[in-house]
């Protein structure tokens, strides 16, 4: 059977990883560079509250329910001026105000592990934060780690084909955040480590220039590009907190 089990740092990979690591109840970091994981981190540095929802239930009706606005499609809040997925929508006027956000990805996979001990947001923004974070959590509750490349989901898939499709932005966060955990690493997590560090001189390069990052281009995103793949720019480690997103660095200075 397929396990990473008696290693104390792995990798899987989405709903089923996330799926997965919740069952295992690991420390779980999810990493959906464009753009849940970069959007949350973002909006979580700017003091927006961030609520994480999956698509297939009505996010509408949800954030109805507790206040909060919905979050759009890229282009429609654009028209409107309004905070979206992308990263870059989320400014100091968005303080303390409560948003939902639903995403095929990175809120579909953090609606799936929800229960665990601990459920960190990692992207390139700051990965170093989240592994400094996650490392202490490791020491404190002797408990292991599992990161979550999301990847992305085929938008013309066929019937008997899979949906997912492994995206290489993901899988190189997810491996820049492996390399600094501390722990034994599963070989798969050894693998993903080696795809950051042979990359890691040429991110910027790789994300721009990958599938996501052209599609997201060629709808006239690219700052959103520009701005995920930037390394350790902010200082803040998003947690799920009473089904929001807090960052857990101001908290332990609470």
């Amino acid at each position: 059977m397929f396990d990473q089990s008696n290693y104390e740092c792995k990798v899987e990979w989405g709903k089923r990883g996330a799926r997965d690591a919740a069952k295992r109840g690991d420390i779980t970091i999810i990493v959906d560079v464009l753009s849940f994981s970069s959007t949350v981190v973002t909006a979580v540095n700017q003091n927006a509250i961030i609520y994480p929802y999956p698509p297939n239930l009505d996010g509408k009706a949800y954030a109805k329910s507790i206040g909060a606005d919905y979050i759009l499609g890229r282009n429609e809040a654009a028209v409107l001026g309004k905070a979206t997925l992308s990263p870059v929508s989320f400014n100091e006027s968005h303080t303390n105000n409560k948003f939902v956000l639903c995403s095929l990805n990175g809120a579909f996979c953090t609606w799936l592990a929800s229960k665990v001990p601990s459920l960190i947001i990692g992207s390139f923004l700051n990965m170093s934060s989240v592994v400094s974070y996650a490392n202490q959590l490791k020491r404190k509750f002797n408990a292991n780690i599992t990161v979550i490349p999301c990847g992305e989901v085929w938008n013309d898939s066929r019937e008997n084909e899979d949906l997912m499709r492994p995206a290489i932005e993901d899988y190189l966060g997810a491996g820049a955040i492996l390399a600094e955990l501390e722990g034994t690493k599963s070989p798969e997590a050894e693998v993903c480590i080696g795809a950051f560090v042979h990359s890691k001189h040429k991110i910027k390069d790789l994300i721009w220039e990958c599938g996501s990052g052209r599609e997201l281009r060629v709808k006239g995103f690219e700052e959103d590009v520009r701005h995920c793949s930037q390394m350790n720019r902010y200082n803040v480690v998003p947690v799920l907190k009473n089904d929001c997103f807090v960052d857990a660095l101001k908290r332990e200075k609470g």
